[in-house]
């Protein structure tokens, strides 16, 4: 290279290097400057110039914001890219976002990934952007269609045929190893998939039209936790250089796919012989388009199957690990129960099993961030600005786990439970597993009906065993966070009939 071509590179690393120094500069300022009349952002670790605090994130997400908060306080933001964060990791910072200033800090965040909202559709129940009048209508559907004690009610007879049949299976393999997890997936798959389509998805062999659901669940919540340069600079976002964008896309041509032939026969039919009674009847009924449809069925399923097994298998390996929990358990059911096969009637009077389920959630909550929320104004927390569209994240996790909140908080311990007011519909901030507020997870009641029922009967029927020689003190209880905090290796047990 002639000194010529040297010197000319020389300029353009100068130019290159004056440009990102001003732009830092400015940014600087601007934020300076709008924020000069508000008090103060929350405090957090020192933000680097453009990338923020990039690089002191990680895959365990929810672990890595606790650690930061107790040097940082209950409330603590934090930068990435352009995009500002705030956590909040106490009962009183929660308290103050999803009750006092709910209203302001109701929208979403919606990521380039995410398949929970289409802008085109302003169509979805967990990801609308605002708490508007689509997202009022869809709050009504779930009250009145999917989630009233009503509806549960004329829908029980479906969710004890299928966990019937989980028993049944389960008898087949007494002796043998089963993923737990794994298979109590299918059942509560087929209980969704009956009540949204009249008929089942798997069998416990895998097989069916929804024999890639999990899949691609699981390799949705990947991609919605992947780092996206378009979210943190969103002047890239039209470049979609690292192709998530269009990933998303076909991931959710192949969730339509599985069902999109029953709606389409569906649709043929006249209004007055549409005799399902289901979920898509009620869609169509009403009158919403495919595209409406398919948002909503997606994010059931995305949100109702995966979660709902999870529960049951941190549940089972606590148990597992607990057997003083586990004997006053059986205990329970015998006295309640007796020799009947467990029923939904029962579940009223075993409040012993319903203390262990609200201490699973305690120590494992699906959502350890919950969904980001999104400020849509401007506000003041805690004596702290929330720059409007701020993401704002609330930590269950770490609230769950606050030594000062709880009496040896890694313990698991269902006794602290029993004659407590605390309960899962988010009206105490020292435990809402669900969220709270506005924008709590609609489905809580199915989910927590399904998850006491089903551990009842597996409980109630088997008495279950770890493979080989394996001590319970070696059970591996370790996490994976994926938007849902999932157990990292698969719980493997074997079950034997109970006489």
């Amino acid at each position: 290279m002639d000194q010529k071509a040297i010197v000319r590179e020389i300029d353009y690393l100068f130019f290159f290097s004056l440009l990102l120094l001003l732009a830092t500069l400015s940014y600087l300022y601007y934020y300076k400057h709008k924020l000069s009349k508000n008090p103060p952002l929350p405090p957090g670790p020192f933000a680097w110039p453009i990338v923020g605090n990039i690089f002191q994130m990680g895959r365990d997400l929810h672990s890595i914001l606790a650690n930061l908060a107790r040097t940082h306080g209950p409330l603590m933001s934090l930068r990435l890219g352009t995009q500002l964060n705030i956590i909040a990791s106490s009962p009183a910072a929660a308290s103050e976002i999803l009750k006092t200033h709910d209203r302001i800090l109701s929208g979403r965040y919606v990521t380039h990934a995410s398949p929970i909202i289409n802008p085109k559709l302003n169509f979805s129940i967990g990801g609308a952007p605002e708490c508007n009048d689509h997202w009022r209508s869809l709050r009504t559907i779930c009250k009145a269609d999917l989630f009233s004690a009503k509806v549960l009610e004329s829908q029980k007879h479906i969710r004890e045929k299928k966990v019937r049949e989980l028993v049944s299976f389960l008898g087949s393999k007494e002796g043998e190893i089963v993923n737990l997890g794994g298979t109590v997936y299918i059942t509560v798959t087929n209980i969704l998939s009956n009540v949204i389509f009249s008929m089942d998805f798997l069998d416990f062999d895998g097989n069916g039209m929804g024999k890639e659901l999990r899949k691609f669940i699981d390799e949705m919540a990947e991609l919605m936790i992947t780092p996206d340069l378009s979210n943190l600079y969103p002047i890239l976002g039209a470049l979609d250089f690292q192709g998530i964008q269009k990933k998303r896309d076909k991931l959710i041509e192949k969730f339509i796919a599985i069902w999109e032939d029953i709606i389409k026969k569906r649709q043929k039919q006249e209004s007055a012989i549409l005799v399902h009674g289901d979920v898509l009847d009620t869609l169509i009924k009403d009158g919403h388009t495919n595209d409406q449809i398919n948002q909503l069925i997606m994010e059931l399923l995305m949100a109702g199957t995966v979660s709902t097994s999870i529960v049951i298998e941190w549940a089972m390996a606590e148990l597992m690990k607990n057997q003083n929990v586990m004997d006053k358990l059986h205990d329970e059911l015998e006295r309640g129960i007796g020799t009947d096969i467990v029923k939904e009637s029962h579940l009223a009077h075993l409040p012993y099993l319903e203390a262990c389920v609200k201490e699973t959630l305690r120590l494992h909550p699906l959502g350890p961030l919950l969904l980001p929320h999104r400020a849509l104004q401007t506000c003041q927390v805690m004596g702290y600005t929330v720059p409007k569209n701020s993401q704002v994240l609330v930590n269950v996790w770490a609230i769950g786990r606050d030594p000062m909140i709880w009496n040896d908080p890694l313990s698991f311990k269902p006794e602290r439970f029993l004659d407590s007011c605390l309960d899962i519909k988010g009206n105490n901030f020292d435990y809402m597993p669900f969220g709270a507020g506005r924008k709590i997870c609609p489905g809580q009641p199915l989910a927590i009906k399904q998850v006491r029922f089903i551990l009842a009967l597996l409980l109630h029927s088997f008495d279950w065993f770890l493979p080989g020689n394996m001590n319970s003190t070696e059970l591996d209880m370790n996490d994976h966070f994926s938007l849902t905090l999932r157990k990292k290796q698969p719980l493997q047990l074997i079950p034997k009939g109970r006489k």
